[in-house]
């Protein structure tokens, strides 16, 4: 089923996931205070997602990290149609029944919006205890297909392209929807790369989210992991889903970002209202308590304006994986940027002008206001200038430039608007 998804999703969703900062371990207290972050200091900016990422629903999460990741067949919290239901030691308001409920209460209370990471399928271990599928007579087993499985994750098999299996996930978007759920991160789904020989084999999974949603009866944004997808299928994409990875987990390394200007040049043409092709979270600020060593974002100053402005100019959405209480003002201030956040909008068209291994260029067209942008990007690992002719970045005769992070005006000269540029460093300028 084709999703109506257009009218909610109208741009980048922008907001804040718990992965990067604490893995498998986030729990309520964390959460709120995260919401209460956002709130206070984010939300007049556009940023509005709380999404709690991987494994809320598995016992001692965390726990033996120094062996797995995903503990292997570890205790599930579950209901009687295994559906997966939060842990309560780590989410206590969702003990008898409630679910995220009361969590998801909280996050609106502050005029924000709540979101879960899921893994595809059903649980392993509903199908091995014969739990039934809420509205039919079949069980799990019935449904589950045990040849489909994640590489990574040991928590779920795949879903038969089945009405039952539809009525599966049918009673998940029930649940979630009674929840207040605004948000579905779904993984192991948008590239199946275990299968090398089909790496979208959960397509029909992705189908089966879609038309869930689009019956459970409220506006919920589908986002698909891990990537990277893939180019061929975008029309997949662009039908059932709002967003969609375009590489595997990003972090805070330069030849991860570098990488992302190919990425980006691929996907250009793919930006649209209720489309969005996704860099990834933002590694900024304090990481990795989690995964057992916390650090503060390996990307220098140069290089953290030049994701975010990679990012804004080619309209990807924003999801923050900083834990947002011990951010500094330098990570703030390159968040609430209005100048440069203006660029996100899908009325935006970006275009890549050059990419070699020294320097990208890029425009982009508000279609809606006439703003025109261009940015300078320094790929080398020294500062050397970077330069475009003006005429054809869009900056005729009399045109001045107002660069969007410092806020000094500038002038094209000799036909060219050109900037000296610190390595891994960037230049985006409104075109006046």
């Amino acid at each position: 089923m084709k999703r109506d998804k257009n009218r909610f999703a109208t741009t980048p969703p922008m907001g804040w996931n718990s992965y990067d900062y604490y893995d498998t371990t986030v729990n309520e207290e964390r959460v709120k205070a995260n919401a209460d972050y956002m709130a206070a200091h984010l939300k007049e900016y556009g940023w509005e997602y709380i999404v709690v990422d991987i494994q809320w629903y598995a016992h001692g999460a965390g726990s033996q990290r120094d062996r797995y990741q995903y503990i292997p067949f570890s205790q599930l919290e579950m209901d009687g149609y295994g559906r997966l239901l939060p842990d309560p030691e780590r989410f206590p308001s969702s003990a008898g029944g409630a679910g995220f409920g009361p969590l998801a209460d909280y996050v609106h209370s502050l005029g924000l919006k709540f979101g879960i990471h899921i893994m595809r399928g059903i649980p392993r271990r509903a199908a091995h205890d014969h739990l039934p599928v809420k509205g039919t007579s079949a069980d799990a087993a019935d449904i589950a297909d045990p040849s489909s499985i994640c590489g990574w994750n040991p928590d779920m098999y795949g879903v038969r392209n089945c009405p039952e299996g539809q009525s599966y996930y049918n009673s998940l978007l029930e649940l979630y929807a009674g929840w207040g759920v605004d948000f579905i991160k779904c993984d192991d789904i948008c590239n199946t790369n275990l299968y090398a020989n089909n790496r979208y084999s959960a397509s029909h999974e992705v189908e089966m989210l879609a038309g869930a949603i689009q019956a459970c009866g409220r506006d919920i944004v589908l986002s698909l992991s891990p990537g990277p997808a893939l180019i061929e299928k975008a029309w997949h994409y662009e039908t059932y889903a709002d967003m969609w990875r375009i590489t595997d987990d990003f972090w805070d390394k330069w030849e991860l970002l570098k990488d992302m200007f190919h990425r980006c040049e691929l996907w250009q043409d793919h930006v649209a209202e209720g489309c969005y092709p996704d860099c990834d979270m933002l590694p900024l600020g304090h990481l990795g308590k989690g995964f057992g060593h916390e650090w503060v974002t390996n990307f220098t100053r140069e290089e953290q304006r030049t994701m975010m402005t990679l990012w804004c100019l080619f309209g990807s959405p924003l999801m923050l994986g900083a834990e947002m209480t011990l951010m500094d003002d330098w990570t703030l201030s390159l968040l609430t940027n209005r100048e440069v956040l203006a660029m996100l909008t899908p009325k935006c068209r970006p275009r890549q002008l050059a990419l070699d291994g020294e320097k990208a260029v890029w425009t982009a067209y508000d279609r809606e206001t006439g703003d025109r942008y261009v940015a300078l990007f320094n790929l080398s690992d020294e500062e050397r200038w970077v330069s475009v002719d003006a005429l054809e970045a869009g900056a005729g005769e009399g045109k001045g430039l107002t660069e969007l992070w410092t806020g000094g005006q500038e002038t094209p000269q000799d036909g060219c608007i050109r900037a000296q540029l610190q390595a891994h460093g960037c230049a985006v300028y409104k075109i006046m």
